[in-house]
This record gives structure tokens, C-alpha cells and sequence, in this order.
């Protein structure tokens, strides 16, 4: 198979069975992603900043684990921001359905 490419593999994306919980507990404030998202700088974000936001959020669909969605990501503030997350096609896709089966975005 030489000069064939291969494929890239892909990390599956974590979507929690439990996300529409809103009585989970949700990060607040200046947060520290776990090094498993975080594997290059910056490491610590501010969520009350829009830009550090959409960053973590990004970081944490495409990188995290399901306690990690749990944690970081607020299904209200997904919805409110979806349009301004820079994802992968993939990870895009992945939470765009799942979003979409339960009437939260369009």
C-alpha cells in the first residue's frame, strides 16, 4: 500500500448521556483544563471572557472526556454561542445532531 495515504484517526467525541441535566454543577470563573485537553498553552482560561470561553468549549468538545463536558460546557451557553465555535468537521457534526435531535438548535 505504499503512497496510499492513510486515514487520519480520529478521537470519538464525548457527548454525555446525562448532558440535558441542568442541575449538574458547571465551572465558573477562571478555569484549569485537565492536561488529557490542555496538552500546549495557554492552560488556564477565563470563562466571564467570551473569547476564553468559545476556547474552552472547543477545547472540551473536541478533547474531552464525558465528566469534562459535564463540567465545562453549560447546554444554554453552547446554544447561545453555537454559531461562533471554530470545531472540527467531525466534531462539528457529532454535537450538531445531537443538538439538533433535542430541538436546541435548527
Amino acid at each position: 500500500m505504499a503512497g496510499q495515504a492513510r486515514p487520519l484517526s480520529r478521537m470519538p467525541v464525548s457527548i454525555p448521556d446525562d448532558m440535558e441535566d441542568r442541575t449538574l454543577p458547571k465551572a465558573t470563573g477562571v478555569v484549569k483544563l485537565p492536561a488529557h485537553i490542555a496538552w500546549s498553552p495557554p492552560y488556564t482560561y477565563d470563562l466571564g471572557r467570551t473569547r476564553s470561553l468559545r476556547r474552552v468549549y472547543a477545547r472540551v468538545m473536541t478533547e474531552g472526556l464525558d465528566e469534562d463536558a459535564r463540567w465545562f460546557i453549560d447546554l444554554d451557553v453552547l446554544v447561545e454561542i453555537w454559531e461562533e465555535l471554530y470545531l472540527s468537521p467531525h466534531v462539528r457534526q457529532a454535537w450538531s445532531r445531537w443538538l439538533t435531535q433535542r430541538g436546541l438548535v435548527g
